[in-house]
C-alpha cells in the first residue's frame, strides 16, 4: 500500500500489471492538473494527454464546495465539501474501500496533495501522490493517452478520519495561546502582502511562519528525501502534533502536510479556510 508518494517507475509497473490481469488490487489514477488563474487549463491538459486509465478531477468542481455557506457566509476560495458529497464523488470515480488511489498534477503536487489529504480525511489510507508528477512521467517517456477510461461505480464508505483540522475560531484563539505553530504555505510575496493579484487583502495571520510549499521539492520536481525534509521541518516545528498548516485557500497547505508525512513527522492539522477565509472578515488581525 502506498500512503505518501509513488515513483513514476513503480506506478508504470503497477499499471502495466493491472492492464495485463483481471485480478489484483483496484488502482485508480486521478489527474488533478489545475491553474488557479485559468480554471479550464486542467481539463485542456487532460484532453491533450494523460496517464493511461486516469480520470480528470477538477479542483473547483469536485474537490471544493461553494464559497458561500447556506447562510451566506464566505468560507474561503476552496472550502471542503460535505463528506457525504465527497464520498459520492469518490464512488463516481470508481473508488472502492480497497482501492489504491494515485493522484498527480503538473505543479509539483500542489493540487494532487489536496486530494491526498481529502481521501485521508474520509479515512482512506491507500492514497499517494505521483512523485514528480506529469512532467517527470513524460520526461521518462512513459505512456500517455487521450483515451477515456471505463468506470464502474465504487463502494467506498466513510471511515474514521486519519487527519486533523481546525476552524477559524481555533486559529483566532491560537494567536493568544500560541499553543500551536502556524505555518503559511504561500510564496513569500503573498505572505508579506505584496501580491495583490492573488491576495487583494495582503499579509498573514499574526504569528504564522512561512514555509513555501515548493521548498519541499528538489530541482526536478520530486520531493526531497525523508531525512532532508525531517531536518528542515524540525527546525520549524518543535512538536508536529501541535502545528497548523494553512495557505491561501486550503490547497497548498496539504503539500506541507504531505511533506511532513514523508519526513516521518505526522500529526499537524489543516486550516481549510486559510487566508482567503481569514481576511474576508476585517475584524480579524493581519500581520505584514
Amino acid at each position: 500500500m502506498y500512503t505518501t508518494l509513488i515513483s513514476a517507475a513503480d506506478l508504470a509497473s503497477q499499471l502495466s500489471s493491472q492492464l495485463s490481469s483481471d485480478t489484483g488490487r483496484n488502482w485508480i489514477v486521478l489527474d488533478c492538473r489545475h491553474d488557479l488563474m485559468n480554471p479550464d487549463a486542467g481539463q485542456t491538459a487532460y484532453d491533450a494527454g494523460h496517464l493511461p486509465g486516469a480520470q480528470f478531477v477538477h479542483l473547483d468542481q469536485r474537490l471544493s464546495a461553494p464559497k458561500l455557506s447556506a447562510d451566506g457566509v464566505f468560507r474561503g476560495r476552496h472550502p471542503l465539501p460535505e463528506k457525504e458529497a465527497f464520498i459520492q464523488t469518490l464512488r463516481d470515480l470508481g473508488i472502492n474501500h480497497d482501492s489504491q488511489v494515485i493522484a498527480y498534477d503538473a505543479q509539483g503536487g500542489m493540487f494532487a496533495a489536496r486530494l491526498w489529504w481529502m481521501l485521508r480525511w474520509v479515512g482512506h489510507a491507500a492514497v499517494a501522490v505521483l512523485d514528480g508528477g506529469f512532467p517527470l512521467w513524460t520526461a521518462q517517456q512513459l505512456p500517455v493517452t487521450t483515451a477515456l477510461p471505463a468506470v464502474r461505480i465504487g463502494n467506498i464508505s466513510p471511515q474514521p478520519s486519519l487527519v486533523g483540522q481546525v476552524n477559524v475560531d481555533q486559529v483566532l484563539a491560537n494567536i493568544d495561546t500560541q499553543e500551536c505553530t502556524l505555518i503559511d504555505a504561500r510564496a513569500a510575496d503573498r505572505y508579506r502582502g505584496e501580491n495583490e493579484t492573488i491576495d487583494p487583502v495582503g499579509g498573514h495571520i499574526p504569528g504564522a511562519l512561512n514555509r513555501f510549499f515548493k521548498d519541499n521539492l528538489q530541482a526536478d520536481g520530486r520531493f526531497k528525501t525523508a531525512p532532508e525534509l525531517n531536518a528542515e521541518w524540525r527546525a520549524l516545528l518543535p512538536d508536529p502534533g501541535k502545528a497548523i498548516m494553512q495557505c491561501g485557500s486550503g490547497v497548498t497547505a496539504c503539500h506541507n502536510l504531505l511533506a511532513l508525512e514523508v519526513a516521518g513527522l505526522p500529526g499537524a492539522a489543516l486550516y481549510p479556510g486559510s487566508w482567503s477565509e481569514w481576511c474576508a472578515d476585517p475584524s480579524r488581525p493581519v500581520a505584514r
